[in-house]
């Protein structure tokens, strides 16, 4: 599988230039069966990266631009009455897809967000009473911009905690931006992207991924960071044992990536600040993410890896 993960990174990495970590974190958040949150300011990439990422997997891409006056309806669909067969016929809404991509979910009113903490949680959608499953694989990326605050609607801390992940694009160095140019100088070079993989091949990762051993060891260590974030005096609220498991996972899939049939305390220090940073609260009512990303640095400074051999049961 490493060709095929070696051929995924570098076909989307045709249209986003010199993103290769949040690249492959994102397909980690994939193959975990995850979800992630950009949060970026306008231009840097965010819906790009998402729409190279399906196009290069071969799966069904979604999108929805998110405005105050949205209501959960337009997010999972209705039923219509139809004339001709004198039925109600359900129409699907945009999140019937593989990656949906949620733009701008912040400014959406509280009501329309939790629409989504459903279909992300349980895999399902229900619609006037009727529950109909999600097709796998079923993968929400979603935006904020941190700039543009007036008329938006933070997400609460609940609905955080249903994101793996909490990533941010980063503007280019100056040799990337002109890569950029150079890249986007005929065409684009989204329109040219084809699949490298089916769906099939990227269910049959995900399943492998998720069997990546995790040592007696490495999981108390992934118990010891959570408990860290909540005895720090720093927070007002640590990671939660949800949380711990979401680590586990993501950390299974990034050793996965990287070739290794086990977990080591390296994989887990790989995903720890894109896992656990938007899960711990430094004060309430105020973003203080780049602060919670520090902390969460200085646990893995401060909390003993284990040095066993991780690949023996």
């Amino acid at each position: 599988m490493q060709k095929r993960i070696l051929d995924i990174l570098q076909n989307t990495q045709k249209v986003i230039i010199g993103k290769e970590r949040v690249t492959k974190l994102l397909l980690t958040a994939l193959l975990a069966d995850g979800h992630v949150l950009l949060e970026d300011v306008p231009g840097t990439g965010k819906t790009r990266l998402a729409k190279a990422l399906a196009a290069s997997l071969g799966i069904e891409f979604g999108r929805i631009q998110f405005t105050p006056d949205m209501l959960p309806a337009d997010i999972t669909g209705l039923h219509i009455y139809d004339r001709e067969s004198g039925k109600f016929v359900l129409n699907k809404g945009p999140v019937f897809t593989n990656i949906l991509l949620a733009d701008e979910i912040n400014r959406a009113t509280p009501r329309t967000q939790a629409g989504l903490l459903e279909c992300m949680e349980e895999r399902q959608v229900t619609i006037d009473g009727k529950t109909q499953k999600l097709e796998p694989p079923f993968f929400v990326v979603a935006t904020e911009n941190p700039v543009e605050t007036a008329g938006t609607f933070p997400l609460p801390e609940a609905q955080m905690d249903r994101f793996l992940m909490k990533l941010s694009m980063g503007l280019p160095t100056r040799e990337e931006e002109v890569q950029i140019l150079d890249t986007y100088m005929a065409e684009d070079p989204l329109k040219k992207l084809t699949a490298v993989i089916d769906q099939e091949t990227l269910e049959r990762m995900q399943k492998e991924a998720m069997e990546v051993y995790v040592h007696p060891t490495v999981r108390g260590y992934l118990a010891d960071l959570s408990a860290a974030t909540r005895s720090s005096d720093q927070t007002v609220m640590g990671v939660s044992p949800r949380g711990t498991i979401a680590l586990m996972r993501a950390s299974r899939a990034w050793a996965y990536l990287e070739g290794r049939s086990f977990v080591t305390p390296d994989d887990v220090k790989a995903v720890a600040g894109p896992v656990m940073a938007h899960r711990v609260v430094l004060s309430y009512g105020q973003n203080r993410y780049a602060d919670a990303l520090r902390l969460i640095e200085e646990i893995l400074n401060t909390v003993p890896a284990p040095t066993e051999d991780f690949s023996i049961a």
